[in-house]
């Protein structure tokens, strides 16, 4: 741009000077003389023009005015300031100004004699003027050398603005695109975190419904055991000396011996679900199918049967109501999330009040639904599961923190659409009540269950 700016404003400059070539100098002369020495220093404003435009247009058209230079200067400048600056204000004052002073650069080069005019050579008759011996002869009359000069002018205008709001347009499209490319990284960035924040608490429920369990059944076996050696030591050896009945004392050691081989077996268990567990943190990649529900987290009657004989091995008295229908239909998202709240339920029953009866129901049917509800009596109260409840005696010995199972379950069981619902009612009993939709595995393109619901009311947790 730079180079071709220079040789106009040279052309031009010395096409002016023809005039005086005949030996009569003025003023004007010189003028003319420092504009063509000058020619090559003004367009050089030009690199300023990226992050000056306005003062570089503006500097290139005062140059336009007082010296004998061709628009093409201003023109660039017009072009990168429309390009560069937005506003319509800025755009229309810029252009109003350009167009006057590009029609007057080309009628003060049309309007000079023949020999001193550009537009007078490009019109003439080839091989005629001075430098042949001769006049200039030329093809069109002046009225068309004029009118030509006005329309090139005008076109020059129009290019320049034209140009100018294309670059303009492909400035802002490659904003556009790379603000939208920038909000898909972020977006991704936020997904990906999202995927593994969803993945870490999918982990940690897993982690809570299993060992949580497995625990609780050691603790209570623990108990038992406690329980079972200390009356053991008491028949070995009666209170004046004596020794004891040694049938009773072969019966206590077995059952001692059979507490100890069950605590055995469960802490096995819970020694795997922990293996299980810290290979779903070494590889993410594969916790969620680890995470998929299976045979032993299915809503089956073999599945909590397990679970029941589990709790009842280790002293917990179970009454039980089951009543499941049709489960080959059922989504087995949805059966994974009514076994977690069986099984957190009896869970929570044996922490908090492990000597209490607990009452067992669950039922499940295309046309109700899949309904869970377990209770227990409770004892005392005390702070559990950072709410104020009334929870069973011995729940002190779990320390003051309270965990977070029930809070957990009823944010996986409103994720799959149902409602939670947990607390004591007027007479000292705890209930937890979960609803499930009955939801098929096609009911969701994405095969999981659930909707979108929100109303699980908060509730006092044992």
């Amino acid at each position: 741009m730079i180079p071709c700016a220079i040789a106009m404003c040279v052309v031009q400059s010395s096409m002016a000077a023809q005039i005086y070539s005949h030996g009569t100098y003025d003023g004007r002369y010189l003028w003319i003389i420092l504009g063509l020495l000058l020619s090559g220093v003004w367009p050089f404003a030009l690199v300023a023009r990226s992050k000056y435009p306005e003062p570089v247009f503006w500097i290139c058209l005062a140059v336009t005015v007082l010296f004998p230079y061709d628009p093409l200067l201003m023109l660039m400048a017009l072009c990168s300031l429309i390009a560069r600056r937005s506003g319509i204000v800025r755009t229309v004052r810029a252009v109003a100004a350009a167009t006057p002073v590009a029609v007057w650069a080309q009628l003060r080069d049309a309007l000079q004699p023949a020999d001193a005019s550009l537009w007078h050579i490009v019109f003439a008759k080839p091989y005629t003027g001075g430098a042949y011996g001769g006049d200039m002869v030329m093809l069109v009359g002046e009225s068309t050398i004029i009118t030509t000069a006005v329309v090139v002018a005008l076109t020059g205008v129009a290019v320049s603005v034209l140009s100018g709001l294309h670059i303009r347009s492909r400035a802002r499209l490659h904003e556009a695109d790379a603000k939208t490319r920038a909000a898909q990284h972020h977006a991704a960035n936020l997904q990906s975190d999202l995927d593994s924040q969803q993945l870490a608490d999918a982990i940690a429920a897993e982690a809570h419904d299993t060992l949580a369990h497995s625990l609780s059944l050691i603790a209570l076996n623990a108990s038992a055991l406690q329980a079972e050696a200390n009356r053991l030591a008491h028949d070995v050896v009666s209170g004046d000396g004596r020794a004891a009945d040694p049938d009773a004392a072969r019966r206590a050691a077995e059952t001692v011996a059979s507490k100890a081989d069950e605590i055995r077996r469960q802490a096995a268990g819970a020694l795997d679900e922990a293996h299980s567990v810290i290979d779903m943190l070494r590889h993410p990649q594969q916790a969620w199918e680890r995470l998929a529900p299976t045979d032993d987290t299915a809503l089956t009657r073999e599945s909590l049967e397990s679970l029941l004989d589990d709790v009842r091995q280790a002293g917990t008295r179970v009454d039980t109501w089951i009543d499941i229908r049709q489960l080959g239909d059922l989504d087995e998202n949805v059966g994974k999330v009514a076994y977690r709240a069986v099984q957190e339920s009896l869970t929570n029953a044996r922490r908090h009040a492990p000597d209490a009866p607990v009452s067992l129901e669950v039922t499940a049917g295309p046309d109700t639904g899949v309904h869970v509800h377990a209770s227990n009596p409770t004892i005392r109260t005390m702070r559990a599961d950072d709410e104020s409840s009334v929870v069973g005696e011995g729940a002190a010995e779990h320390g003051p923190h309270g965990g977070a199972g029930l809070p957990g379950l009823a944010a996986r069981v409103q994720s799959a659409g149902g409602t939670c619902r947990y607390g004591v009612d007027d007479r000292r009993v705890f209930h937890v009540d979960v609803t499930l939709p009955w939801t098929t595995t096609g009911d969701r393109p994405d095969g999981r269950a659930g909707g979108d619901r929100a109303d699980a009311p908060a509730a006092s947790v044992q």
